[in-house]
Protein backbone atom coordinates (compact mmCIF):
# COMPACT_ATOMS: atom_id res chain seq x y z
CA UNK A 1 0.00 0.00 0.00
CA UNK A 2 1.70 3.61 -0.89
CA UNK A 3 0.96 6.89 0.46
CA UNK A 4 -1.53 8.93 -1.09
CA UNK A 5 0.61 11.78 -3.14
CA UNK A 6 -0.99 14.28 -1.72
CA UNK A 7 0.47 13.48 1.67
CA UNK A 8 4.23 14.40 0.54
CA UNK A 9 5.13 17.93 1.61
CA UNK A 10 3.55 20.51 4.13
CA UNK A 11 0.14 20.63 2.51
CA UNK A 12 -3.49 19.37 3.06
CA UNK A 13 -4.24 15.60 2.78
CA UNK A 14 -7.73 14.08 1.66
CA UNK A 15 -8.84 11.30 3.52
CA UNK A 16 -9.81 10.75 7.13
CA UNK A 17 -7.15 11.03 10.05
CA UNK A 18 -7.61 7.16 11.04
CA UNK A 19 -6.90 6.24 6.85
CA UNK A 20 -4.21 9.03 6.53
CA UNK A 21 -2.41 7.96 9.71
CA UNK A 22 -2.79 4.18 8.69
CA UNK A 23 -1.28 5.03 5.16
CA UNK A 24 1.79 6.48 7.14
CA UNK A 25 1.59 3.59 8.95
CA UNK A 26 2.21 1.44 6.27
CA UNK A 27 4.73 4.01 4.23
CA UNK A 28 6.71 3.46 7.46
CA UNK A 29 6.68 7.25 6.94
CA UNK A 30 8.14 9.72 9.39
CA UNK A 31 7.02 13.35 9.87
CA UNK A 32 3.79 15.35 12.01
CA UNK A 33 0.62 14.47 10.76
CA UNK A 34 -2.19 17.87 11.77
CA UNK A 35 -5.93 17.64 12.94
CA UNK A 36 -8.23 20.27 13.41
CA UNK A 37 -7.35 19.63 17.25
CA UNK A 38 -4.20 18.11 17.36
CA UNK A 39 -0.64 16.71 16.06
CA UNK A 40 0.68 13.29 15.92
CA UNK A 41 3.94 13.15 15.42
CA UNK A 42 5.32 9.37 13.63
CA UNK A 43 8.71 8.00 12.93
CA UNK A 44 9.18 4.77 11.09
CA UNK A 45 5.22 4.45 10.63
CA UNK A 46 4.75 4.25 14.74
CA UNK A 47 3.56 7.05 16.73
CA UNK A 48 5.79 8.81 19.06
CA UNK A 49 3.82 11.81 20.26
CA UNK A 50 -0.03 13.17 20.32
CA UNK A 51 -0.38 16.92 21.06
CA UNK A 52 -4.08 18.24 22.09
CA UNK A 53 -5.00 21.84 23.32
CA UNK A 54 -7.64 19.76 24.60
CA UNK A 55 -5.16 17.25 27.03
CA UNK A 56 -2.39 18.63 29.16
CA UNK A 57 1.18 18.16 28.11
CA UNK A 58 3.59 15.58 29.88
CA UNK A 59 5.53 18.45 31.59
CA UNK A 60 2.08 19.51 33.36
CA UNK A 61 1.31 16.06 34.18
CA UNK A 62 5.03 14.97 35.39
CA UNK A 63 5.51 18.23 37.30
CA UNK A 64 1.81 18.34 38.93
CA UNK A 65 2.02 15.08 39.99
CA UNK A 66 5.24 15.87 41.92
CA UNK A 67 6.80 13.26 39.92
CA UNK A 68 9.42 15.66 38.69
CA UNK A 69 10.14 19.26 39.94
CA UNK A 70 9.50 22.13 37.24
CA UNK A 71 12.92 23.35 37.71
CA UNK A 72 14.30 19.28 36.54
CA UNK A 73 11.62 19.45 33.76
CA UNK A 74 12.63 23.01 32.14
CA UNK A 75 16.13 22.11 32.37
CA UNK A 76 15.71 18.71 30.16
CA UNK A 77 14.16 20.71 27.73
CA UNK A 78 16.28 23.62 27.66
CA UNK A 79 19.36 20.89 27.58
CA UNK A 80 18.27 18.56 25.07
CA UNK A 81 15.13 19.94 23.09
CA UNK A 82 16.90 21.20 20.37
CA UNK A 83 18.42 17.72 19.91
CA UNK A 84 14.75 16.05 20.12
CA UNK A 85 16.14 14.32 23.02
CA UNK A 86 14.35 15.65 25.91
CA UNK A 87 13.14 12.06 27.37
CA UNK A 88 16.20 10.59 27.13
CA UNK A 89 17.45 13.85 29.29
CA UNK A 90 15.21 13.09 31.67
CA UNK A 91 16.07 9.39 32.38
CA UNK A 92 19.97 9.68 32.04
CA UNK A 93 19.84 12.73 34.32
CA UNK A 94 18.54 10.32 36.61
CA UNK A 95 15.37 13.20 36.68
CA UNK A 96 13.13 9.83 36.19
CA UNK A 97 13.14 6.56 35.95
CA UNK A 98 12.67 4.87 32.48
CA UNK A 99 9.52 3.01 33.50
CA UNK A 100 7.85 6.04 35.02
CA UNK A 101 8.69 8.26 31.94
CA UNK A 102 7.17 5.60 29.77
CA UNK A 103 4.09 4.93 32.17
CA UNK A 104 2.87 8.64 31.58
CA UNK A 105 4.15 9.63 28.14
CA UNK A 106 1.65 6.43 26.77
CA UNK A 107 -0.91 7.53 28.89
CA UNK A 108 -0.29 11.42 27.66
CA UNK A 109 -0.06 10.21 23.85
CA UNK A 110 -3.78 8.06 24.15
CA UNK A 111 -5.20 10.66 25.97
CA UNK A 112 -3.93 13.52 23.37
CA UNK A 113 -4.61 10.94 20.30
CA UNK A 114 -8.63 10.74 21.94
CA UNK A 115 -8.98 14.16 21.05
CA UNK A 116 -7.03 14.69 18.13
CA UNK A 117 -9.62 11.74 16.66
CA UNK A 118 -12.39 13.55 17.90
CA UNK A 119 -13.16 16.28 15.04
CA UNK A 120 -12.25 14.32 12.24
CA UNK A 121 -11.98 16.21 9.15
CA UNK A 122 -10.38 16.36 5.57
CA UNK A 123 -8.19 19.70 7.42
CA UNK A 124 -4.87 17.67 7.30
CA UNK A 125 -1.42 18.89 6.79
CA UNK A 126 2.06 15.97 6.89
CA UNK A 127 5.23 17.64 7.38
CA UNK A 128 7.73 14.92 6.39
CA UNK A 129 10.13 14.55 9.03
CA UNK A 130 8.91 16.77 11.35
CA UNK A 131 10.22 15.87 14.88
CA UNK A 132 8.77 16.60 18.65
CA UNK A 133 11.34 18.14 21.00
CA UNK A 134 10.46 14.78 23.46
CA UNK A 135 12.05 12.60 21.19
CA UNK A 136 10.69 8.81 21.41
CA UNK A 137 9.72 6.98 24.66
CA UNK A 138 8.12 3.83 23.54
CA UNK A 139 6.54 3.89 19.95
CA UNK A 140 3.12 2.58 19.35
CA UNK A 141 2.05 1.31 16.48
CA UNK A 142 -1.32 3.21 14.70
CA UNK A 143 -3.58 1.00 14.80
CA UNK A 144 -3.16 0.11 18.51
CA UNK A 145 -4.01 4.28 19.10
CA UNK A 146 -7.10 3.95 16.87
CA UNK A 147 -8.15 0.97 18.02
CA UNK A 148 -7.72 2.59 21.72
CA UNK A 149 -9.28 5.73 20.51
CA UNK A 150 -12.66 3.96 19.37
CA UNK A 151 -12.49 1.82 22.94
CA UNK A 152 -12.90 5.68 24.75
CA UNK A 153 -15.10 7.07 22.05
CA UNK A 154 -17.50 4.28 22.76
CA UNK A 155 -17.26 3.77 26.16
CA UNK A 156 -17.89 7.62 27.27
CA UNK A 157 -20.91 7.36 24.71
CA UNK A 158 -22.24 4.62 26.72
CA UNK A 159 -21.67 6.78 30.31
CA UNK A 160 -23.36 10.34 28.49
CA UNK A 161 -23.34 10.59 24.68
CA UNK A 162 -22.97 14.54 24.62
CA UNK A 163 -19.53 15.27 23.33
CA UNK A 164 -19.62 19.05 24.38
CA UNK A 165 -18.77 17.90 28.24
CA UNK A 166 -15.37 17.18 26.91
CA UNK A 167 -14.01 20.23 25.60
CA UNK A 168 -16.33 23.33 27.14
CA UNK A 169 -16.46 24.97 29.89
CA UNK A 170 -18.52 23.11 32.91
CA UNK A 171 -20.96 24.70 35.00
CA UNK A 172 -22.41 22.93 38.37
CA UNK A 173 -26.08 22.35 38.67
CA UNK A 174 -27.59 23.96 41.53
CA UNK A 175 -27.56 22.15 44.89
CA UNK A 176 -24.35 20.00 43.78
CA UNK A 177 -21.98 18.47 46.39
CA UNK A 178 -19.03 16.99 46.13
CA UNK A 179 -18.82 15.80 49.48
CA UNK A 180 -21.85 13.66 49.24
CA UNK A 181 -19.99 11.77 45.73
CA UNK A 182 -16.72 9.57 45.84
CA UNK A 183 -13.74 10.87 46.76
CA UNK A 184 -12.45 10.52 42.84
CA UNK A 185 -15.95 12.22 41.35
CA UNK A 186 -16.36 14.46 44.49
CA UNK A 187 -12.79 16.29 43.81
CA UNK A 188 -13.41 16.38 40.02
CA UNK A 189 -17.01 18.46 40.58
CA UNK A 190 -15.17 20.47 42.99
CA UNK A 191 -13.40 21.94 40.04
CA UNK A 192 -16.31 22.87 37.88
CA UNK A 193 -16.56 26.32 38.38
CA UNK A 194 -18.36 27.49 35.10
CA UNK A 195 -15.85 28.52 32.97
CA UNK A 196 -13.10 25.23 33.45
CA UNK A 197 -12.21 22.78 30.46
CA UNK A 198 -12.05 18.87 31.05
CA UNK A 199 -8.40 19.85 30.01
CA UNK A 200 -7.79 22.05 32.81
CA UNK A 201 -9.64 20.61 35.11
CA UNK A 202 -7.52 17.34 34.45
CA UNK A 203 -4.54 19.54 34.80
CA UNK A 204 -5.36 21.03 38.34
CA UNK A 205 -5.84 17.53 39.33
CA UNK A 206 -2.62 16.22 37.68
CA UNK A 207 -4.53 13.51 36.54
CA UNK A 208 -4.71 11.95 33.18
CA UNK A 209 -7.75 13.28 30.92
CA UNK A 210 -9.30 10.37 30.27
CA UNK A 211 -10.07 9.10 33.76
CA UNK A 212 -11.08 12.98 34.40
CA UNK A 213 -13.34 12.72 31.15
CA UNK A 214 -15.02 9.65 32.53
CA UNK A 215 -15.87 11.59 36.23
CA UNK A 216 -17.63 14.22 33.94
CA UNK A 217 -19.35 12.23 31.75
CA UNK A 218 -20.73 10.45 34.68
CA UNK A 219 -21.78 13.84 36.75
CA UNK A 220 -23.72 14.78 33.46
CA UNK A 221 -25.32 11.55 33.37
CA UNK A 222 -26.63 12.24 37.31
CA UNK A 223 -27.48 15.81 36.12
CA UNK A 224 -24.91 17.51 38.62
CA UNK A 225 -23.02 19.34 35.98
CA UNK A 226 -23.47 20.45 32.38
CA UNK A 227 -21.74 22.50 29.36
CA UNK A 228 -21.59 26.32 30.74
CA UNK A 229 -23.69 28.64 28.46
CA UNK A 230 -22.17 30.67 25.82
CA UNK A 231 -21.24 34.72 27.29
CA UNK A 232 -24.29 36.66 26.20
CA UNK A 233 -22.96 38.65 22.99
CA UNK A 234 -21.70 42.21 24.37
CA UNK A 235 -24.81 45.19 23.91
CA UNK A 236 -24.10 48.05 21.44
CA UNK A 237 -25.06 51.07 23.11
CA UNK A 238 -25.33 54.10 21.69
CA UNK A 239 -23.27 57.06 23.67
CA UNK A 240 -25.37 59.98 24.80
CA UNK A 241 -25.39 62.47 22.00
CA UNK A 242 -25.30 60.48 18.95
CA UNK A 243 -27.91 58.69 16.37
CA UNK A 244 -28.07 55.39 16.16
CA UNK A 245 -25.08 55.13 13.38
CA UNK A 246 -22.68 56.42 15.67
CA UNK A 247 -22.62 60.16 14.54
CA UNK A 248 -22.66 63.52 16.56
CA UNK A 249 -26.14 65.29 16.67
CA UNK A 250 -27.50 67.61 18.91
CA UNK A 251 -30.59 68.40 20.98
CA UNK A 252 -32.83 70.70 18.75
CA UNK A 253 -33.20 74.01 19.26
CA UNK A 254 -36.92 74.47 19.63
CA UNK A 255 -36.89 78.14 19.00
CA UNK A 256 -34.74 77.58 15.73
CA UNK A 257 -37.02 75.15 14.54
CA UNK A 258 -40.02 77.88 15.72
CA UNK A 259 -38.56 80.81 13.45
CA UNK A 260 -37.89 78.56 10.29
CA UNK A 261 -41.60 77.58 10.51
CA UNK A 262 -42.93 80.92 10.58
CA UNK A 263 -40.44 82.42 7.87
CA UNK A 264 -41.93 79.23 5.54
CA UNK A 265 -45.23 80.55 7.19
CA UNK A 266 -45.22 83.82 6.05
CA UNK A 267 -43.69 82.84 2.20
Amino acid sequence: MTTAAPIEGSAPTGGSAPAVLGSLAADRATGALSTESGVFYLAAGHIVHVESVYSPDLGDLLTGSGALPADGWWEAVERAGARHRVGRQLVDSGRLSAGALELCHTGALFDAAYFALAQDTAALRFRPEAAHWLGAVRPVPVHSVLRESRRRRDLLHRIWPDPAVDTAPLTRAPGADPADLPPRRGRTLARVDGASTAAQIASALACRTFHTLVELRRLAAAGLIAPAPPPPPPVATVPHGTGEAGSAWDEPDTALLRRLLDALEAL
